[in-house]
């Protein structure tokens, strides 16, 4: 859900004045939510008691209902809480208990904020919770961005109505602007007001409202655009829509494609009859996921998952059991369900002894809490292939006594089952990693192993004295041991080491420092390292604040399992985002060919490479942007909002421009801005669109971005989707820009 508050006590008149006014709300939200006389959101309105568990030992229930507003749930406490406590949900999930097993779900948040566990008083009731508030939230993310929009002005609109008579006086209307992120003088206030109020009666109502509506979202852009292409009695022809979606956007069309969209998106019926697309069907349009600025063919998996396993980039975390910082920070499952959700295919265990006999996961010789291994273990089997069903690694970092690590063995065996790699998919001795995709379904363990995997295929006796010899230096429990297939941790002692003496599965890890000198010093050596074998990084010891390094330079040096820390909201984590968001969320991507290759000739640092293009350069006009958040929740507070274009790739792209600032306007402001960037290695390219609010006394804030890979832009008039600091789409802002990409004279 996105609110959670506690609502003072109203007396019975209150409340059915209250009630009376709230059926309208509930009414036009049900609706935009497609969700009228449903009986789910019916069930969520009236609400009911559950038991919200804080502990085995703190178990209280408390009355949950759904708000009129249908996106906020209240709850009865014996506490007042100072302000909203505002939060949204991933998903909802069933859970288990001891003895009630069947009666537990829990809400998933975005954000750092812990999940909220309750049971509900039968297997049914709980039934019905978790499916109604799935039914609700699936609706609610799937709304059109016009839906969105409107949802979020009405809300705005009711809220700006201090007295609920559904109508709006000249200051309501200022104060509702403000909301919005706009501050206009009196004067402005008073002229638009007066253009609406055609009744002169002092307040806005009914279609006078909804005519300021129109004149908030009118767009001028839109109108030149589609008055270039609106040749037909001021409508587009599909021969018109045509012709701008080949010659704007560059996109191979024909008639048909032209024919599909009028009739999904037109909204005008007697327009639709005609075959002819109005300006708000084209509006409609060119929010549609198929017309934003990221390729929708990209959505899916699209790249070739039959290479070995060290030919791709793989969505990595490090401190994966960390909610917060790395020195008394909360250790918990939910951390390990977060980053899983995020697409995230090599999670992080450090493995200490427990009581009980239990190993136990957190950050040694620290304050951070302890979770049970087995509790993470299961927790990354519940959700480890609900973003994508490629293969997971599991990095241990085995602190652990031999006897400990024997239960931590079969934990594995126990709750992963056959899903667990511990033998070679092939026949024999493997000469190569298995791919992505034959490894669907399939967990890895990552970890140190007292011989080689060749010795499986060696007499017992042959290799017996080397074993013992190494379980006694290494303390290593053979059931575990063997559980080490294909990422077997060694010591990284130089490239030509590892070349001679190294097999493909042996693998090293590197602190971000040492692996950074050798990309800047090594760097055609270690794109040949990763060829054949993984390499893992992970952030300095000193990073106890769970801050990141920038993983740009580590990828294009090859390396694979690039580890950062997922609860750590910061720009390189929005690099890896982007970097990831493509191939379906997969969690693994295809490096480029000159990556992959034997021999390979790829330096990042002299560019040189084998197949040498000509190097490409991109054309972005900032237009506008629309319904930008507000960064300070303060009624007086409007955005001064700039943009910056950055791409990020090998140190010859790095680049970034920005666009003036427009003052106060975060609703609608204009740039028109042409910014210009060469881009030598596109492929391994990131452009990332990020806004900021102004301030010329201190450092800018943070007000959205969006990442994506450069082979991923679409070229022509595009929307481009804003997210918060979290990675969580922020429902009604976009900016508006045009692409265009042409080789380089």
């Amino acid at each position: 859900m996105s609110c959670l508050q506690r609502q003072p006590q109203l007396s019975r008149s209150q409340e059915i004045l209250r009630y009376a006014r709230s059926q309208k709300a509930i009414q036009t939200n049900a609706k935009i939510l497609g969700m009228e006389g449903d009986m789910d959101l019916q069930f969520l309105l009236q609400g009911g008691d559950l038991l919200k568990v804080r502990s085995s030992s703190w178990k209280k229930t408390r009355y949950f209902r759904l708000q009129e507003d249908c996106k906020t749930m209240w709850h009865e406490s014996k506490k007042l809480f100072n302000e909203k406590q505002l939060f949204e949900h991933a998903e909802v999930t069933s859970s288990t208990e001891e003895q009630v097993e069947g009666r537990c779900f829990s809400i998933m948040f975005k954000g750092r904020r812990k999940n909220l566990d309750l049971i509900a008083s039968s297997e049914e009731e709980a039934r019905q919770w978790v499916k109604s508030l799935e039914k609700m939230m699936y609706n609610r993310n799937n709304l059109s961005l016009q839906q969105k929009t409107e949802h979020w002005i009405y809300t705005c609109l009711n809220k700006a109505d201090k007295n609920k008579d559904d109508k709006m006086s000249q200051s309501e209307v200022k104060n509702f602007l403000r909301l919005i992120n706009i501050e206009v003088d009196d004067v402005y206030t008073e002229m638009l007001f007066a253009k609406c109020d055609t009744s002169k009666s002092g307040y806005l109502s009914g279609a006078e409202i909804e005519h300021f509506y129109d004149l908030l979202t009118h767009r001028e852009e839109i109108d030149v655009i589609y008055g270039e292409y609106a040749k037909t009695t001021g409508f587009m022809s599909p021969e018109n829509l045509v012709d701008f979606l080949m010659k704007e956007q560059r996109e191979k069309a024909t008639l048909v494609d032209a024919h599909k969209i009028i009739e999904k998106y037109e909204l005008d019926e007697n327009a639709k009859g005609k075959k002819l697309l109005s300006k708000d069907g084209f509006l409609m349009y060119l929010h549609t996921p198929e017309a934003l600025v990221y390729n929708s063919d990209h959505r899916e998996v699209y790249q070739d998952m039959s290479h070995p396993l060290s030919h791709y980039f793989i969505s990595s975390s490090h401190n994966t059991y960390l909610m917060e910082d790395q020195l008394k920070g909360p250790s918990s499952t939910e951390a390990y369900v977060r980053a899983l959700l995020k697409g995230c295919r090599c999670v992080e265990l450090d493995c200490w002894d427990g009581s009980d006999d239990e190993p136990v996961i957190y950050h040694g010789y620290t304050l951070t809490s302890k979770i049970l291994f087995k509790d993470a273990i299961q927790a990354i089997k519940d959700h480890a292939f609900k973003t994508s069903d490629y293969p997971v690694i599991l990095s241990l970092e085995n602190h652990c006594s031999v006897e400990q690590q024997e239960v931590m063995a079969r934990h594995m065996s126990s709750i992963l089952g056959s899903a667990l790699v511990t033998s070679p998919l092939c026949d024999g001795m493997p000469t190569n990693f298995p791919s992505p995709e034959e490894l669907r379904g399939k967990f890895l363990i990552k970890g140190k192993r007292l011989n080689k995997l060749e010795a499986t295929y060696v007499p017992e006796a042959a290799v017996a004295d080397e074993t013992d010899k190494k379980k006694k230096k290494l303390k290593l429990a053979k059931e575990l041991s063997n559980m080490v297939i294909y990422c077997k941790s060694v010591h990284f002692n130089g490239f030509e080491d590892a070349r001679q003496n190294l097999s493909f599965y042996e693998m090293s890890s590197f602190k971000e420092g040492k692996a950074m000198k050798l990309a800047e010093e090594s760097a055609n050596a270690y794109v040949r390292h990763n060829v054949e074998k993984l390499s893992r990084i992970y952030p300095a010891g000193s990073r106890t604040d769970s801050s990141n390094y920038n993983p740009v330079p580590l990828w294009n040096a090859g390396c694979q399992i690039v580890a950062l820390n997922f609860q750590t909201a910061c720009q390189d984590m929005d690099l890896n985002q982007g970097r990831f968001l493509v191939n379906g969320k997969s969690g693994y991507i295809l490096k480029p060919a000159f990556m992959r290759e034997e021999g390979a000739e790829f330096d990042p640092i002299t560019l040189t490479r084998g197949d040498w293009l000509k190097h490409k350069t991109l054309h972005v006009m900032v237009i506008s942007a629309q319904q930008l958040p507000k960064v300070n929740k303060k009624k007086s507070s409007i955005v001064d909002p700039l943009v910056k274009v950055q791409v990020f790739g090998v140190p010859a792209d790095v680049a970034e421009k920005e666009t003036p600032a427009v003052e106060n306007n975060g609703f609608n402001p204009t740039w028109n801005e042409n910014l210009q960037f060469d881009v030598y290695v596109p492929e391994l390219a990131l452009v990332r669109f990020a806004v900021e609010d102004h301030d010329s006394t201190s450092d800018n804030e943070f007000v959205g971005q969006y990442t994506l890979p450069f082979n991923s832009l679409k070229m022509g008039y595009r929307h481009v989707p804003l997210l918060n600091k979290n990675g969580d789409i922020l429902p009604s802002a976009r900016l508006f820009v045009h692409v265009m990409v042409l080789d380089a004279e």
